[in-house]
């Protein structure tokens, strides 16, 4: 799997809390309870990235996660109706994420942790169905792993050999 990785220093990003959990590690004086928090990053313009973040304070933990997502940007292929260039499946661990191409004016049909990479990618027309775990984190992944891997008809045609008039038919 080759990942895209993208300079985020020259980038407009915007963050999204997808989630945050309270994390509790039992220790001979009590209880330590410190914080977890998945936050996607994004320009709205085809880069997005997932990070997570841990600490004692929710604030700190939700830096840390938009530290490390921007660390993990990826950019998303996209057509003239601002959807997908084809349809993919994506998978991390035992999420799978189904990503559809949408023509112009459908709106972007998906769940909550998918959603949330969605929008931040700046898709506008998708269709998505969130497969196997609903493990928040695994499918934030996987939506990623799935936008990642999306070719536009060009590097296909180049891949092939091809014109790009012969890849779309």
């Amino acid at each position: 799997m080759k990942q895209n990785r993208i300079d985020a220093s020259q980038l407009e990003l915007t963050e999204k809390v997808v989630s945050i959990k309270r994390v509790t590690k039992v220790v001979k004086g009590g209880r330590n309870f410190r914080f977890t928090a998945l936050v996607v990053v994004g320009d709205g313009n085809g880069h997005v990235g997932a990070g997570l973040g841990k600490a004692a304070e929710i604030p700190e933990a939700i830096r840390k996660g938009k530290e490390d997502a921007m660390k993990k940007l990826v950019s998303v292929a996209l057509d003239e109706n601002e959807s997908i260039t084809h349809d993919f499946v994506g998978k991390f661990g035992s999420a799978t994420v189904l990503l559809k191409k949408a023509s112009d004016g459908t709106g972007v049909i998906a769940g909550g942790p998918a959603r949330a990479v969605i929008e931040m990618a700046g898709i506008k027309n998708i269709y998505t169905k969130s497969l196997g775990s609903n493990n928040k984190q695994n499918v934030v992944l996987a939506t990623i792993n799935g936008l990642s891997q999306l070719k536009t008809p060009e590097e296909v045609a180049k891949l092939r050999g091809k014109s790009v008039e012969e890849i779309l038919g």
